[in-house]
């Protein structure tokens, strides 16, 4: 990567990222992303602490408190919601990870892994 991105380069992870697809939907979405909410941070348990300081929803899909369904994931330099295997494809192919260092390759990407 180089220090002046256009929006023609490549596509490549910016942060870890939880959708929380049962929630009421909001106006600024990734693209790729028709409902919910999606929260961003550094790692996915920042994203876990702020779900949980906006309210008293845990993270948790079932149980009278929890947001229902979720899914772990990344956001991308395109402003788009990755699931953790596409996640890791994108960060090995722009040289963000090392595919051997992965902390578990059959799951796919961990925000660890990056930084």
């Amino acid at each position: 990567m180089n220090g002046s991105l256009t929006e023609s380069d490549e596509e490549y992870i910016l942060c870890a990222a939880i959708w929380y697809k049962d929630l009421p939907t909001q106006r600024l979405l990734p693209k790729n992303v028709d409902k919910g909410i999606v929260v961003c941070g550094h790692r996915h348990g920042h994203c876990i602490d702020i779900m949980r300081s906006l309210g008293t929803l845990r993270s948790v899909t079932f149980g009278p408190d929890s947001v229902g369904e979720n899914e772990q994931g990344f956001l991308t330099s395109k402003n788009r919601f990755v699931e953790r295997i596409e996640a890791a494809e994108i960060a090995v192919r722009q040289g963000q990870v090392q595919s051997d260092l992965l902390i578990n390759p059959l799951i796919g990407l961990f925000s660890e892994d990056l930084y």
